[in-house]
């Protein structure tokens, strides 16, 4: 697997890097479940990367990534594991459709779950969740996605959203950057969080009002917003003293 940097071109080197960043920091932050989720990223046209099915995600390098194509051919493989029918359904699927979306990430987290299992969805009630309002999609859960026929329903479910919630399932971000699909998916991770808590504690809760929220996901969406580019330097920083291996 070293020998993985001399074989591939120095732009797949560097998403591979950023890519295995995405899935150790969500190893940290607790969005994994067990070998079953996935984060994969466009390299090329056609091609994507996704994690080698057996490994956990604090296991991922930027070495041990796997390339297939959309037609769910594997181009490289240094693990020979493999990669998870689900997951490839699912990633080349948006990666097939949405060209903009160069990262997709994909978790079963328990608050995600949760939140996928109730009527009314993501509630307005925290700024967390208000980030999302009005740009927030919904599959219906039809079993494993393991039926290539699903794929143009969740698509199209999809639109032209970059969160989508999984009923029944889990969460779904997508993003233009590896970094921008991370940041969404923490903060559409801890509105579920913060969701079920609030729920949990019994009293009446205070949801926003809609102008309100759709005021909070402009502010969010400004242009040049100062976070979009200094959320993920230090994540990395972080990264490097704790497993600075994920690089290799």
């Amino acid at each position: 697997m070293n020998s993985v940097r001399e074989h591939v071109s120095e732009d797949e080197w560097q998403t591979r890097v950023a890519l295995a960043a995405a899935y150790q920091l969500a190893a940290l932050h607790r969005m994994t479940d067990h070998i079953y989720t996935h984060i994969s990223a466009r390299i090329g046209e056609g091609q994507f990367l996704l994690n080698a099915y057996g490994l956990m995600f604090d296991e991922v390098t930027a070495s041990n990534l796997v390339k297939v194509d959309l037609d769910g051919n594997i181009l490289l493989d240094p693990t020979g594991l493999g990669i998870n029918q689900a997951g490839f359904v699912i990633h080349s699927a948006i990666h097939a459709r949405r060209h903009d979306a160069l990262c997709v990430m994909h978790t079963h987290t328990q608050a995600g779950v949760a939140v996928s299992a109730q009527a009314a969805g993501l509630r307005m009630l925290s700024q967390h969740a208000m980030r999302f309002y009005g740009k927030l999609a919904y599959h219906d859960y039809e079993g494993v996605v393991l039926d290539l026929d699903e794929q143009a329903r969740i698509t199209h479910n999809l639109g032209p959203h970059n969160a989508m919630i999984l009923r029944n399932h889990g969460l779904l971000v997508c993003g233009d950057t590896i970094s921008d699909a991370f940041d969404q998916m923490y903060y559409l991770e801890r509105a579920c969080q913060i969701q079920v808590a609030a729920q949990a504690g019994g009293g009446p809760l205070i949801e926003a009002p809609d102008a309100v929220a759709a005021r909070v996901a402009a502010q969010f969406d400004r242009p040049g917003r100062p976070s979009r580019d200094k959320h993920w330097p230090p994540l990395l920083r972080m990264l490097d003293r704790l497993k600075p291996e994920y690089r290799q």
